[in-house]
């Protein structure tokens, strides 16, 4: 019988050889954990499509927060639920809205641990959209003259990094600038370069409150049915002063992760949206799948993609089975 050179088996028979030879490495260190602030004290609401995860008011963020930080994880990324909404997402962009007062809170308790803001008006407006609505649809550049105020607030704040998320076209070049005139020159931008009109954000928008009241965000988020596109945005991005840029969602959209990081040498963020956790904490609770083995293979998956950052709802549990 004949036997080839090569048996792959000779190194996978033993933990100790599989250990020495894995390709791809996960730690603590490459991941950010989504947190959801809300107005009022006293609050620690769960989200009924996310098991484990909260609206809280800054108490309860800045107690999760020490939590967070003694597990191991750099950062995380906050999301604002305000007392009130408007028109043009004025809380957003306030010295005292909710995510300022939230940043003041962490940094003051926990400073090591490295705050990112969400850049968006949609949790903060009345009818849910991204931004100003002109016509039906929203006025990319009146909107981005209010994501510069929402980023440079942030800044004043003591935010770590910002982190655009609304897909407005030159928000990236807009807020480097006012950012810079600020002598906030040392901030980093996180741009959500590549962020899909997707299906998998249905869990999220019930915890930001933030579902559209008419229409939908297919006008100003990518179609998902494109991959040069994601190479023209997450150019644009780079060209206009990101320092990472960021694919959302995961899952389905491993393919753009591996297509930028060929293309580009800076940071690569992957965001494992709120559809792809609620769908494997929902088969974890039905017996139908091992929920830690799932989780770290999903974590795998997207390291091996390229990614270097991964914001995960699931970043308690995978630093903890990191841990263990």
């Amino acid at each position: 019988m004949f036997f080839p050179q090569l048996r792959s088996r000779r190194i996978r028979g033993k933990e100790v050889f599989r250990r020495m030879t894995r390709e791809t490495s996960l730690s603590a260190n490459n991941l950010i954990y989504p947190m959801f602030s809300a107005f009022g004290s006293g609050i620690k609401k769960e989200i009924s499509s996310m098991p484990g995860i909260f609206q809280q008011s800054i108490e309860h963020i800045v107690e999760e927060a020490r939590e967070v930080h003694q597990l191991g994880i750099p950062a995380v990324i906050l999301f604002g639920i305000p007392e009130t909404k408007d028109e043009v997402g004025s809380d957003a962009y306030s010295d005292t809205g909710i995510i300022q007062n939230t940043i003041r809170a962490i940094k003051a308790a926990v400073p090591e641990l490295a705050v990112i803001t969400d850049v968006c008006l949609c949790e903060y407006t009345d009818h849910g959209h991204c931004g100003l609505i002109k016509d039906g649809d929203v006025d990319n550049d009146a909107t981005v003259q209010l994501l510069a105020q929402e980023a440079l607030s942030h800044a004043r704040a003591g935010a770590d990094m910002v982190a655009p998320s609304d897909m407005m076209d030159g928000r990236v070049a807009a807020i480097r600038t006012i950012l810079d005139e600020h002598n906030f020159t040392h901030l980093p931008i996180m741009s959500y370069a590549v962020k899909y009109a997707s299906g998998y954000y249905g869990p999220f928008r019930e915890a930001a409150e933030s579902t559209p009241q008419f229409g939908d965000r297919r006008s100003y988020q990518m179609d998902p049915a494109n991959r040069r596109e994601a190479l023209r945005e997450a150019r644009q991005d780079i060209e206009e002063g990101a320092d990472i840029i960021m694919v959302k969602p995961g899952l389905p959209y491993l393919d753009i992760v591996r297509d930028l990081r060929n293309e580009f040498d800076i940071p690569l963020a992957v965001y494992n949206v709120s559809g792809e956790y609620s769908m494997i904490k929902a088969a974890a609770r039905n017996n139908w799948i091992d929920e830690q083995r799932v989780v770290m293979e999903t974590m795998m998956g997207f390291k091996r993609a390229g990614a270097d950052l991964i914001i995960t709802y699931h970043a308690k549990d995978v630093a903890r089975w990191l841990h263990s």
